[in-house]
């Protein structure tokens, strides 16, 4: 069973920078798919950043030039690298992860099996 363990959460100013990790334990698939996932109090959840197993990389139009997603060379991390933040970001984030290579789709949330509890970011102005 696999398991994903956020972390690197916090309060910046507009414009500052956090990296997010997520640490993934468990039977991990190197071909495993994974993304970001955002929620605000009040909104449903949509994706930020994901990538698959050929590392190919989508992003939400809202964050794109902003945002970056990158595995760790063990494949057993993902970073979601943020900088310029606006207070439109402040969400809860979430790491989700799936044992399929590619996704049509790869920023529904419904295409993952595996969240973690959530890391939260605020961004004051």
């Amino acid at each position: 069973q696999v398991h994903v363990v956020e972390s690197g959460g916090g309060s910046v100013e507009t414009g500052g920078s956090l990296t997010l990790s997520c640490a993934v334990s468990g039977y991990v698939y190197s071909w495993f798919s994974m993304a970001w996932f955002r929620q605000a109090p009040g909104k449903e959840r949509e994706g930020v950043a994901a990538i698959d197993r050929g590392a190919i990389v989508t992003y939400a139009d809202s964050v794109k030039g902003r945002f970056t997603i990158s595995r760790g060379n063990a494949k057993n991390t993902l970073y979601l690298q943020m900088n310029s933040l606006l207070p439109e970001d402040t969400a809860m984030y979430y790491c989700a992860a799936v044992d399929r290579a590619y996704l049509r789709r790869p920023l529904m949330s419904y295409a993952y099996t595996t969240w973690g509890q959530g890391t939260q970011v605020t961004v004051s102005s």
